[in-house]
């Protein structure tokens, strides 16, 4: 799924697959986080956010979806397959 880069202190960048209801955040931090079973009301409501972490933090962490955190092997394998098709940021 490709990520879109989002100007925001906390967020990197945001995708989200319409078929699966999957939201993926790349935090600033690092982590690579896959929320599940996400409206795409959601998705649309927080990438219109005038602040991507406050809606996150109001609308999605603690909304009870089910999630995984990608481990570093996992979030080093889908950077390298983003930059490999040129899709990250310089």
């Amino acid at each position: 799924m490709e990520r879109e880069h989002v100007e925001s202190e906390a967020i990197a960048g945001v995708g989200y697959d319409e078929a699966g209801r999957v939201l993926e955040i790349e935090f600033t931090s690092g982590g690579i986080y896959l929320y599940f079973d996400v409206p795409r009301y959601l998705y649309v409501g927080l990438m219109g956010a005038d602040s991507h972490g406050q809606y996150f933090a109001e609308h999605i962490r603690n909304a009870g979806f089910d999630y995984r955190h990608l481990d570093e092997d996992e979030a080093r394998r889908t950077r390298r397959a983003r930059k490999g098709r040129g899709l990250t940021r310089s």
